[in-house]
């Protein structure tokens, strides 16, 4: 398996009051005009009918702050707990689309599926980027980039969760010309 992936927490659901959150590592970006992701679900997880009815959700990306939140979420089940309550996170509510974003998660993207594919174990929901919401601390007053090197990210490696590291290099640094 190709290793390591980010583990996300997807928001679906058609309101605050009518949403849950699930633990997906399968999830990545597949095009870059339209932006577009994909995410993969079991059929038999609780939120997976949520994101089918709606044909929306929300991916966010998770921190070291919220490995247990994220963990916790990824082993229950929504039929049988309110993740909002167990995992004390803080549901906000959507922009674009019905279901919430989660506060303490320093990107969130909401999407809109453009389609299904049967695979197996899993169901692919591919989807559209609709909107991204970013924790504006992280948002270079300089360049208005995105500072993803400061939101202490995780990742998710053969069952263990992992806080990424220092910045090696950006693209094309490989032949850049030196000064």
């Amino acid at each position: 398996m190709l290793y390591p992936v980010p583990p996300v927490l997807i928001t679906c659901g058609a309101s605050i009051k009518k949403s849950n959150m699930l633990t997906v590592a399968w999830a990545g970006t597949i095009c870059s005009d339209p932006a577009m992701l994909s995410i993969s679900v079991r059929p038999e997880r609780f939120s997976y009918g949520m994101i089918k009815e709606t044909m929306e959700f929300t991916v966010n990306l998770t921190t070291a702050a919220m490995a247990r939140a994220t963990d916790w979420a990824g082993v229950r089940s929504g039929r049988d707990y309110n993740k909002w309550r167990e995992t004390g996170l803080t549901p906000v509510e959507g922009v674009k689309v019905g279901c919430p974003s989660i506060a303490e998660s320093p990107l969130s993207i909401e999407c809109r599926v453009r389609q299904i594919i049967p695979l197996g174990t899993h169901d692919m929901f591919i989807a559209e980027v609709i909107n991204v919401l970013a924790d504006e601390s992280l948002i270079d007053p300089e360049t208005g980039a995105f500072r993803l090197e400061n939101a202490n990210l995780m990742t998710y490696s053969h069952g263990a969760y992992y806080a990424l590291g220092e910045k090696l290099g950006k693209f094309g640094f490989s032949v850049q010309k030196k000064k």
